[in-house]
């Protein structure tokens, strides 16, 4: 604060106190640039003045504030300015700037010739940015499509350590089992997923981490498989992700490989064996060490191996014959139902399941969620199933906003906690701006009151620490329109007798003597073991596939929707969403393809993005939007589920509920059955049957089929 406003102030108002002394000194420092005239600095102090002496005529004030005008105006003439006294080279004084330091650019260096002289490196970079618009322009054309190559965009991790921990690890002094990685942050190509998060899982604890699609559940989860984020050395990790590659290996044989102690004893006790058995050798060391290898192989109850690998494969759909043949026979989906088994087998101290349920059926599902609730080690796992996260997990991890929440309990008390706590932070948010708002109203009101300078003062000091909250981010609500379209007059489809097998030859037929029938008011939902022909069905009464025995009745109006259960397979990786539908539909108006992907979540600049670089789910989302650009008015849907979010299914229930014609679906998703189906349709024995009781009953029937089968 000047001095001179201070002596001034004390002159010509001996009782003013301290505090509001500060306060006008800071006005009038502060401010010097803003007053041009007294009367600025009448307005802004004159009033506060007047409250100090209210003796003390306007016209004395206003001489006042004429004096704190003159301090300001001498002061600023007092500025030091430099004043150049002599011509100044410019050119010459770049080249001396460059002779002091080679590396030291200067935008004043000009040659003789007049000529600028351009940074050579800045030039090509910016070439190189410019050649980079040109193409990204030139890649996408009237309909989004990239004619180009994708190049796919990689995850990247980085974490802050803490050295006393690494040094413990590195020594192998560090034997707790619980995992802590703190303060990493978690990318994909230039989108960030994660910021400044920390992930604490406790040994023994079950762990379901939710989210939306697309914020990168499943990199987080590779990112920890691939040790990426640094965790403890001696944890075992095991991530359920790719399927068990195809050989002549067995089954159970698969599944037992993952023991590799077991599998090293074994291979140890032949090699003794058969040294003792050829008489070659008789060593006292080699029967000492076949006695250990006995004891090491009766330690980890070796014995119980097969036995306990059968069952879990039981448990996951493989029957005996099953179990017996060679990898290399099963189809995709059961290679990862073996891959499954393999981690269920081994008990690694992480276990990483990404969507489990996926491929599996409901009674499979069953059997999971049982097993895994006695499971003895960590479990971390990506599912989108709300039955199965109310079963399974002992907490919940929930990804948004860049950073993960924990709660404690399962999906259904994490929803519960969450929606109290948003209300919680909401109430403090508004009671928070409704106290501001009242405290700077009482700041505005006596700003100049001298009475209350003090109260003032505090009130200021008191909003500034007040913490500063945010205000409570609502969550996008997602919703899927299916297209407006006329029921359709009964009967719309009935399946007359229809028998069926992939070959004549075939022994037996997938199904036979099916009778079913369906209007634009069904919602009916197929169950049953995989293999049991669900989708086989699907594909005959959507004309995939034909059969010479029995009789298949449409509706000439009919117009089938299908989604397929390999809806992915169906999509160019290298188009964009809007080139999907320009290439299916092609001709039509841009604006008509955005709105169609719009009517799926689909918007904005994530219609322009391409096939390769979205989530499981957002591709979900592109296949129902591209199956309903035809305006279908019967549904046929295989495993819609798949890669959704939860509220994605609940939003495709809703979805399903509004739609005016009919629904076929096969689902494992407990939740959407009860939404949605009125009937429900039960695959096995070789036929097809309807089942009064709905899911219930059928899940009755399945738990006493797992009781009755150990």
């Amino acid at each position: 604060m000047n001095s001179k406003y201070t002596h001034i102030l004390q002159r010509e108002f001996p009782a003013m106190d301290t505090e509001l002394l500060d306060y006008i000194g800071g006005v009038l420092t502060g401010g010097d640039e803003e007053f041009e005239t007294g009367d600025d600095i009448f307005d802004a102090v004159g009033d506060i003045l007047q409250s100090v002496d209210g003796e003390r005529s306007e016209d004395s004030i206003r001489g006042i504030c004429e004096e704190f005008l003159q301090i300001m105006r001498n002061d600023s003439k007092n500025v030091e300015r430099k004043v150049l006294n002599a011509p100044v080279n410019i050119e010459e004084m770049a080249k001396n700037m460059e002779r002091m330091d080679k590396d030291m650019q200067s935008i004043w260096v000009v040659n003789k010739d007049g000529a600028n002289k351009v940074d050579s490196k800045k030039l090509e970079k910016a070439e190189a940015k410019l050649q980079q618009k040109q193409e990204k322009r030139q890649e996408v054309t009237k309909y989004g499509v990239v004619p180009v190559a994708v190049k796919l965009q990689t995850a990247t991790a980085s974490q802050v350590t803490n050295k006393k921990n690494t040094k413990m690890d590195q020594k192998g002094l560090n034997r707790s089992m619980d995992i802590k990685i703190e303060n990493f942050d978690l990318a994909f190509g230039e989108k960030v997923l994660l910021q400044n998060a920390n992930l604490l899982l406790s040994f023994g604890r079950r762990y379901g981490l939710v989210g939306r699609n697309g914020l990168g559940k499943t990199t987080l989860l590779r990112m920890i498989a691939e040790r990426q984020l640094q965790i403890p050395s001696h944890i075992s990790v095991l991530h359920v992700e790719q399927e068990v590659v195809g050989d002549d290996t067995s089954a159970v044989d698969s599944v037992l490989e993952c023991d590799t102690e077991r599998t090293r004893l074994l291979t140890r006790e032949k090699e003794i064996l058969a040294a003792l058995n050829s008489g070659q050798v008789q060593d006292a060391s080699l029967s000492n060490e076949l006695s250990e290898t006995y004891a090491a192989l009766q330690n980890i109850e070796a014995d119980k191996a097969v036995a306990r690998a059968s069952v879990i494969l039981k448990g996951l759909g493989f029957d005996a014959d099953m179990q017996l043949r060679p990898t290399k026979s099963f189809s995709g989906g059961w290679r990862m139902r073996l891959a499954l088994a393999r981690a269920l087998f081994s008990k690694p101290d992480l276990l990483l399941l990404d969507e489990p349920t996926n491929m599996l059926d409901i009674k499979a599902i069953i059997w999971l969620e049982t097993y895994l609730q006695s499971w003895p080690t960590t479990i971390l796992v990506v599912s989108h199933d709300r039955n199965f996260l109310d079963t399974v997990p002992t907490d919940i991890i929930h990804l948004h906003g860049q950073e993960l929440e924990a709660y404690k309990g399962n999906y259904d008390q994490f929803e519960k906690t969450k929606t109290e706590k948003l209300k919680s932070q909401r109430r403090e948010y508004e009671a928070q701006m409704a106290h501001r708002a009242h405290v700077q109203e009482f700041i505005d009101r006596f700003r100049y009151n001298a009475n209350r300078a003090s109260s003032v003062q505090s009130k200021i000091k008191m909003l500034e620490k007040l913490p500063e909250l945010k205000p409570v981010e609502k969550e996008t609500v997602v919703t899927l329109k299916f297209p407006e379209v006329e029921p359709l007059n009964p009967p719309v489809l009935a399946i007359s007798e229809v028998s069926f097998r992939y070959q004549p030859t075939d022994p037996l037929p997938i199904f036979k003597g099916v009778n079913l029938s369906a209007t634009s008011d069904s919602r009916i939902c197929i169950v049953g073991e995989n293999g049991a022909g669900k989708s086989t069905l699907l594909k005959i009464i959507v004309g995939q596939l034909s059969t010479i025995y029995g009789n298949i009745v449409l509706h000439r109006g009919l117009r089938i929707g299908y989604f397929a259960q390999h809806h992915v397979d169906h999509l160019n990786m290298n188009v964009t969403c809007v080139g999907v539908l320009a290439e299916l539909f092609p001709g039509r108006p841009d604006e008509e393809y955005r709105r169609q992907l719009g009517s799926f979540g689909i918007s904005g600049p994530l219609a322009l993005q391409s096939i390769a670089s979205l989530s499981g789910g957002q591709k979900s989302r592109v296949a129902l939007a591209k199956m309903c650009m035809a305006e279908p008015n019967f549904l046929v849907l295989d495993e819609p589920t798949n890669h959704l979010d939860i509220e994605t299914i609940d939003a495709l229930g809703k979805a399903i509920n509004a739609f005016k014609g009919g629904v076929i679906l096969v689902s494992h998703d407990e939740r959407l059955i009860k939404v949605v189906c009125k009937e429900l349709w039960v695959c096995g024995n070789r036929t097809v049957r309807a089942i009064e009781g709905g899911l219930d009953e059928y899940k009755r029937e399945v738990y006493k089929e797992i009781e009755a089968n150990g």
